[in-house]
């Protein structure tokens, strides 16, 4: 095991956390074990270093790259904190070839071309999104940031490897040759032209987006042959350029004014089964308010408190079921993505504990920990409440703790309670949605809505049950 930074092997690694280096070896570092993983998967892995007795993913990512005749190197946690950038390492790190392709090697269909866009956590998001709707490819132009930046690659989740990527091609250049091909040229803008909804976006599309603060210089807008905006319904100024990414190419999944995508119709399935998760607490607010109506004298102060207490929580939780069903719509219509600004969940935590502590009839919450979360209050809210009820649901023992940490640029909130727990199909289970009688609904549209906010809900049973949510920081 190396266990000294200057050791070459380490060295000539480390080297590669600048741009210079990377260019001239066209070798990046990739850190964080899931994008280690794409990178292996698809042969562009040549060494792997890892720490030994490291948990999760790494073991199994070891072993691939052994299969795979990468080189495998065990490292010390001291190596392994110099070959990383992140502020905590998840034991892993791969050096991998240069996976970018020249623009005339870029197949037909919808092509994110990022035009002076510089943060490299929006670079590698759009990425993603680019991997999960089947885009042709991304463009990185001249004056964007470096598609091998290690932030860039971490936020890309392994889509780096997955999606044709294009570096280093001046916007003029960009667009000449991708209209000789037949493309359409498209400026994504505030002041669009035309709404996201009422153009094709199917067809060949070369799609321009603008730095995060100004957007697209009146030099490159001028080279679309249109402009194309996302129509803002709320209250909301606007949405952060990645979340507008994803908006545009979910778009590029149907023609416009055409049906519903594949999948929309469960919004309805989605209603009919919250009905009785929304009709309980309703009649139980029905059963509250008849009784203090009709017997307010006989019964003390400390009852009648407890029995708006139990109200309260009832309304919050009709309040929760109803934001789950809202947010189920706007995730059909493209319209749930990371907030523009970052907020500490300490609050939304310190919400729900609270709101359980008004009802004996309901367990305990202990919250600890905190981490900033770019999602609205609200919406954590929704989220906290439906893991809460899902615990409540599997676990039937003692309190229910809850643990936020900032973890791998996302924030992760942990929810567990003691009890005997589902086994590992039924926590699988319980997301599945309308048509599993297994399903609770909630974690059902809890799941969508983490997804479509680029984090992730899982669970895992046994003892108890835990359920473990990643939120974009």
């Amino acid at each position: 095991m190396i266990t000294s930074t200057k050791n070459p092997t380490v060295v000539q690694a480390a080297k590669l956390s600048k741009r210079g280096i990377r260019d001239q070896a066209r070798r990046v570092l990739v850190e964080g074990a899931q994008a280690a993983a794409e990178a292996v998967a698809t042969g562009a892995a040549e060494q792997v270093f890892h720490v030994p007795g490291s948990t999760g993913r790494v073991p199994q990512v070891v072993a691939a790259a052994e299969a795979g005749g990468a080189e495998v190197v065990a490292v010390s946690e001291a190596v392994m904190t110099h070959l990383t950038s992140a502020v905590t390492p998840q034991g892993i790190v791969a050096v991998a070839r240069f996976v970018d392709v020249p623009l005339s090697e870029i197949r037909p269909g919808i092509l994110p071309v990022l035009c002076s866009v510089r943060d490299p956590g929006n670079a590698g998001t759009i990425l993603r999104s680019a991997d999960a709707f089947g885009a042709a490819g991304v463009v990185f132009t001249t004056d964007s940031v470096d598609v091998y930046n290690a932030k860039a690659v971490r936020s890309s989740a392994g889509s780096l490897f997955h999606v044709p990527v294009v570096r280093d091609v001046p916007p003029v250049r960009a667009v000449e040759e991708l209209r000789a091909v037949g493309a359409t040229v498209l400026a994504a803008a505030a002041d669009g032209e035309s709404d996201a909804g009422e153009v094709d976006l199917t067809g060949p599309t070369a799609l321009l987006l603008g730095n995060e603060a100004w957007g697209l210089s009146p030099e490159v807008r001028a080279l679309a042959d249109g402009s194309v905006r996302i129509p803002i319904l709320g209250r909301a100024e606007s949405l952060n350029l990645a979340a507008a990414a994803a908006v545009l190419l979910y778009e590029a999944t149907r023609p416009a004014g055409g049906p519903a995508r594949a999948g929309s119709g469960v919004l309805s399935e989605v209603i009919s089964a919250s009905i009785h998760d929304v009709r309980m607490p309703l009649t139980a607010l029905k059963g509250f308010a008849a009784t203090l109506v009709d017997r307010w004298d006989r019964f003390q102060d400390q009852a009648r408190h407890d029995m708006v207490e139990g109200m309260l929580l009832d309304i919050e939780r009709v309040s929760a079921m109803i934001g789950l069903i809202v947010d189920a719509a706007r995730i059909e219509q493209g319209r749930v993505g990371p907030a523009s600004q970052s907020r500490d969940l300490a609050e939304a935590l310190a919400w729900v504990s609270e709101l359980f502590g008004r009802s004996r009839d309901y367990p305990d919450v202990e919250v600890r920990g905190a981490a900033p979360a770019a999602v609205d209050r609200e919406r954590v809210q929704v989220l906290l409440l439906a893991l809460c009820d899902g615990a409540m649901w599997f676990g039937q023992d003692g309190p229910i703790r809850i643990e936020a940490r900032a973890e791998e640029g996302s924030a992760v909130v942990e929810v567990h309670r003691d009890g005997t727990g589902p086994d590992e199909a039924e926590a699988e289970r319980m997301f599945a949605g309308p048509g599993d009688e297994s399903s609770r609904i909630g974690l059902h549209v809890a799941r969508r809505i983490a997804e479509a906010l680029g984090g992730s809900l899982v669970a895992e049973g046994g003892n108890g049950i835990s359920f473990r949510l990643t939120l974009p920081a």
